[in-house]
């Protein structure tokens, strides 16, 4: 589904990818997992055409999308759930929703996506008429990636969806991100610093350091890896 060819990419010139090759296949759950600064939100930002690559291409469904800006890779079937969750505060939980739906015109298929969005969210069903900015952390991450799949995306790109919430909260996200992916068939690139629950609830891996790929595998494999044990899982 998601190709990324030997792809450098610079802010200004500070070079923050250096020839980083990633494959997605159709129905997997991807993680990236790497330290603070490692470049994992730059690769996201590279697929969205926010960062383009200097050097490499991107590759979705078999066709280069390079240069496209980031609207038009929404509308190929890419959404990202940003870090930080970046939910409109002054606008309800609805009215979040509806922002996520705005590039579509399917009436009977937003309305049908709303309410399975609201079956694994109820909460944001109760919150339905509040400020998304009066919601909890973990609410408001519930609503970032809600709205992400009001879009109907083919590959969801979820940047750090566990940061700052309570453990509870986070198994909470885990559990829910297994079963978007198993349920509608939603391909997943999931971006994490927990590479514990990551790897747990994904197919394959990547280890990024310094801006490239320094290791892949199945993610059971990478689990009993003893480089990734001592670097990511603190054994």
């Amino acid at each position: 589904m998601l190709e990324l060819k030997n792809i450098d990419t610079y802010y200004g010139n500070i070079q923050a990818l250096r020839d980083v090759n990633i494959t997605i296949k159709e129905g997997e759950i991807i993680t990236l997992i790497g330290a603070n600064g490692a470049g994992k939100s730059t690769t996201l930002m590279t697929i969205c055409g926010v960062v383009p690559p200097r050097r490499g291409e991107v590759l979705f469904g078999g066709k280069s999308i390079g240069g496209l800006s980031a609207d038009k890779v929404v509308r190929m079937g890419i959404c990202q759930v940003p870090e930080g969750r970046l939910i409109f505060p002054d606008l309800t939980v609805q009215e979040n929703l509806d922002m996520g739906a705005f590039l579509r015109s399917d009436k009977a298929g937003i309305s049908r996506d709303q309410d399975q969005v609201f079956g694994l969210f109820p909460i944001l069903l109760e919150r339905r008429k509040q400020l998304g900015g009066t919601l909890s952390g973990g609410e408001q991450q519930m609503l970032a990636i809600s709205r992400a799949l009001m879009a109907r995306p083919k590959l969801l790109l979820l940047d750090e969806p566990s940061l700052g919430l309570a453990p509870l909260i986070i198994r909470q996200i885990f559990d829910i991100i297994k079963q978007i992916n198993r349920e509608s068939n939603t391909t997943i690139f999931l971006v994490e610093q927990n590479a514990n629950q990551a790897l747990k609830v994904a197919h394959r891996g990547y280890v990024m350091e310094n801006g490239r790929i320094t290791l892949e595998d199945a993610c059971d494999k990478l689990l009993a890896n003893d480089a990734v044990k001592k670097a990511y899982l603190g054994l």
